[in-house]
C-alpha cells in the first residue's frame, strides 16, 4: 500500500510517499513559498532536486507534486491510481476528534469551526484538504490531529480554573499540541526498551523552535505543557512560555497595544529571541553564550529550569519516572541541553554517559548509563510516519 502524508502549512506543504510493506518513505519534498513571489519545490527521491515554480495557491502546488511523484525520473508512482489513501496532519481537532479519522466533506465542515482555534495553521491544513479531494476525489483522506494524544488527559489537568461556563460556552481548556510527536516516541520508546506501553511511566520532550512536554503513563498523556494555545508551557524560539497572565493587560496599558499585538508579542518576539535579542535559533544561542554574551547565556538558563522543573512536576504527576525521551531540534542535535537537564536531574537518579551524548546528533540511542534509575533515550521524531500508520489502520479497517 502507499499512502501519501500532507503537511499544509500556511505557506508551505511537506509531502512524503510511503511504501507501507517496508514502512519507508520512498520520495519527499517541500512546497515553499505558496502564494508568494520565489516559490519552490524542494524534492528528494535519493537525490535532492530543486523545481523553481510559481505556486499561487495549495491546490497548484499539490498538482505539481502530484506531477512529481508521477515523474518518470524523479518520481515513484506511474499513476495516482497507486495512491491508496492521503493522511493529513491538522492542528486541532477540538473535543470533537480525539483520534485520526476517514474525512469526508461533512468532517470537513466540522473542521471549519475550529479555525478561530487555529487561524494560522487551520486554514492551510482545510486547504490541503480540499484541494486532495478535488485532485484525488476516490482515494480516502484521513485526518491525524494535534492534539488527539492529549485527549486522553483527565479533567483535572486538562480545565483551568475559571468560572466553569466558559468551558461549557467556548470550551476553553488545556488541548496541547505536538501530539503526533510524541505519540510515536512514546511507543519507538516502549519498543525500544522492549516493554509494553502498560505499566511505563514517561516523559516525552519534543524540544525545538517550538517545544512541548508530555507525562505519558500505560501509553496514555495525563498531561501536557502546552494549553489552549502552543503558547503556554516551555520557553520556545519565540514564545515565552509560562507567564502570569495579568502581564497581558499591564503590557497593553504601558505600551498601547491591544490584546492582538501583545498577543503577537509573545508568540512571535518573545522567548529565546525576544530575551536574547539575537536569533530564536538555539544554535545562535549556543555561539554566542561561548562567546560571552549574558543574556544568551540567561536565557539558556531559564530554558533549561523550566524544562527541569517540569520534569520535576510530571514526575510526582506520574507516581514515578521510568524513561525520559529527548526529541525534536533541539531534543535530537543539542547534546549540550541534554547534558545540562540530565545533570541537574541526578537527585532523581538520572545518569547518562555524557561522552557517548557528546557530539551526539540525530541518533537513535539509550543515552543513559547502566546504573541510571531512569532510562534516558534519544528518538528522532517521525511524526509523517506516525500519521502514515494511523492512515493505513484506518483504511484497513474501512
Amino acid at each position: 500500500m502507499n499512502i501519501l502524508v500532507i503537511n499544509s502549512g500556511s505557506s508551505s506543504l511537506k509531502y512524503k510517499l510511503f511504501d507501507m510493506d517496508k514502512k519507508v518513505p520512498v520520495v519527499s519534498g517541500i512546497a515553499e513559498r505558496i502564494g508568494f513571489d520565489g516559490s519552490f519545490i524542494k524534492h528528494e527521491n535519493g537525490e535532492k532536486t530543486v523545481i523553481n515554480i510559481e505556486l499561487p495557491d495549495h491546490k497548484v502546488a499539490l498538482q505539481e507534486v502530484l506531477k512529481l511523484l508521477m515523474d518518470p525520473k524523479l518520481g515513484a508512482i506511474k499513476s495516482l491510481d497507486e495512491i491508496d489513501a492521503v493522511g493529513h496532519r491538522i492542528l486541532h481537532g477540538q473535543e470533537v476528534f480525539t483520534e485520526s479519522v476517514i474525512l469526508d466533506k461533512e468532517k470537513v465542515e466540522t473542521l471549519k469551526g475550529f479555525i478561530e482555534m487555529g487561524p494560522l495553521h487551520m486554514p492551510a491544513n482545510i486547504g490541503g484538504i480540499e484541494a486532495c479531494f478535488s485532485l484525488m476525489p476516490n482515494v480516502p483522506q484521513v485526518g491525524a490531529f494535534d492534539t488527539a494524544f492529549h485527549a486522553t488527559i483527565p479533567p483535572k489537568a486538562h480545565l483551568y480554573a475559571l468560572p466553569y461556563d466558559l468551558y461549557e460556552r467556548y470550551r476553553i481548556r488545556r488541548y496541547g499540541f505536538h501530539g503526533t510527536s510524541h505519540k510515536y516516541v512514546a511507543n519507538r520508546a516502549a519498543e525500544f526498551l522492549g516493554r509494553s506501553p502498560e505499566g511505563l511511566k514517561m516523559i516525552t520532550l519534543h524540544l525545538g523552535n517550538g517545544s512541548s512536554m508530555a507525562a505519558v503513563k500505560d501509553g496514555k498523556c495525563i498531561d501536557t505543557t502546552m494549553g489552549f494555545t502552543p503558547l503556554e508551557g516551555l520557553i520556545m524560539g519565540t514564545r515565552c512560555g509560562d507567564m502570569d497572565p495579568a502581564i497581558v493587560p499591564y503590557i497593553g496599558k504601558k505600551l498601547d497595544m491591544t490584546p492582538d499585538e501583545v498577543d503577537a508579542l509573545m508568540n512571535k518576539e518573545s522567548g529565546l529571541k525576544g530575551f536574547s535579542g539575537l536569533s530564536n535559533d538555539m544554535r545562535d544561542i549556543q555561539k554566542a553564550r561561548s562567546e560571552g554574551h549574558k543574556l544568551a547565556q540567561l536565557v539558556y538558563e531559564m530554558f533549561i529550569y523550566r524544562i527541569v522543573k517540569y520534569v520535576g512536576a510530571y514526575t510526582a504527576a506520574l507516581g514515578g519516572l521510568d524513561c525520559m525521551v529527548f526529541t525534536a531540534g533541539i531534543g535530537e542535535n543539542d547534546y549540550e541541553a541534554r547534558r545540562d537537564i540530565c545533570r541537574e536531574l541526578g537527585f532523581l537518579g538520572v545518569k547518562i554517559d555524557e561522552e557517548l551524548n557528546d557530539g551526539l546528533r540525530g541518533k537513535e540511542c539509550r543515552l543513559s548509563t547502566p546504573d541510571s534509575k531512569v532510562e534516558v533515550l534519544l528518538i528522532p521524531t517521525d511524526e509523517e510516519l506516525s500519521i502514515a500508520l494511523d492512515t493505513f489502520n484506518l483504511v484497513k479497517k474501512a
